[in-house]
C-alpha cells in the first residue's frame, strides 16, 4: 500500500543496518497481480539475499520488526498490507517450528517468489 517502491527501499535499508548482516543481493523488482485476496492493488515482489551471524529465529524477528517498525498490522490474511517480509531459506536448513517455517512454505508455487529468488540465489536448490 501507498509508495510501494518507496517501502521496499525503506525496507532494504533497515536490513542494512541488522546486526551482524550484510546484505549482498537485491532482485529485481517485480510488479504482480495478489493472490488469494484478489481485490487489491497488485504487489512489487523482490528478494534480498543477506549473510548474517543472526539464528533462523532472529532473522525472522528482525524482519517482523522492521515490518512494525514500518507500521504493519496484521488484519486478514493475504490482505493488503504495508510491507511483508519473509524468510525464504536459510542455508540448506529445513525447519518446522511454531513461528518458524524454512524454507518458507508453498515458496515453491509462487512464481512471485521464485522470480526474484532466482535474481539473487540462481544456484539455490531447495532442500526437501
Amino acid at each position: 500500500m501507498g509508495d510501494r517502491l518507496a517501502r521496499i527501499r525503506d525496507a532494504l535499508s533497515e536490513m542494512k543496518i541488522l546486526p551482524g548482516t550484510m546484505l549482498t543481493a537485491v532482485s529485481g523488482f517485480y510488479e504482480t497481480r495478489p493472490v488469494g485476496y484478489t481485490e487489491q492493488e497488485w504487489f512489487i515482489n523482490a528478494a534480498a539475499r543477506l549473510e548474517t551471524s543472526l539464528s533462523p529465529r532472529e532473522v525472522v524477528e528482525a524482519l517482523l520488526g522492521i515490518e512494525r517498525k514500518m507500521g504493519r498490522v496484521r488484519t486478514e490474511k493475504w490482505g493488503p498490507r504495508l510491507i511483508d517480509l519473509d524468510l525464504l531459506f536459510y542455508d540448506r536448513l529445513t525447519i518446522d517450528e511454531p513461528g518458524l517455517a524454512v524454507p518458507h512454505p508453498l515458496m515453491d508455487q509462487r512464481r512471485f517468489v521464485l522470480v526474484p529468488l532466482a535474481d539473487v540465489a540462481p544456484e539455490w536448490e531447495h532442500p526437501v
